[in-house]
């Protein structure tokens, strides 16, 4: 019992010196969205699905819960988000070519009409993400027209 009782205290003392540790936070200017917003111009519903359910992920800005000041949450949650970024970045936009633009609303509309997007991760703890099906079809027009004015897909007839 001695050596379980040390193990224990081992794993407190290392638990609580990384609290001191932690990744570095995405807490990028949230204008940086801005240039995709208008140049995009979705409807307000839309740019708000996008704010409350995309952002935090697909942007150089991300609004932390309290839970991220707890090492290892902290960095699981530095991990979801560079990924996010580096498949879809929305405070690059400018950076990208209309082809690549086009290609990125594609994979939205893909990850979304697959409900693959928002994770099911990040709805355990946001509620207000889990899109309704008529929030999905709204983001989805949105992008496939979005597509239509880039000139990569022809005018639905």
């Amino acid at each position: 019992m001695k050596i379980v009782k040390k193990i224990l205290i081992a794993l407190l003392i290392v638990f609580v010196i990384a609290q001191f540790f932690g990744p570095e936070k995405n807490t990028g200017d949230l204008a940086s969205v801005q240039p995709f917003l208008t140049e995009t111009n979705p409807p307000e519903d839309v740019a708000a699905i996008l704010k409350e359910t995309c952002f935090d992920c697909h942007s150089n800005h991300t609004r932390y819960p309290w839970y991220d000041n707890i090492t290892p949450v902290n960095y699981w949650l530095a991990e979801h988000v560079n990924d996010g970024k580096k498949h879809f970045n929305v405070s690059v936009w400018n950076d990208y070519s209309v082809k690549k633009k086009d290609h990125k609303l594609e994979e939205l509309i893909e990850m979304v009409e697959e409900k693959e997007m928002p994770l099911d991760s990040y709805l355990w703890t946001h509620e207000e993400a889990n899109l309704t099906d008529a929030q999905i079809e709204s983001v989805m027009n949105w992008a496939n027209n979005m597509r239509v004015i880039y000139g990569l897909v022809p005018r639905p007839e």
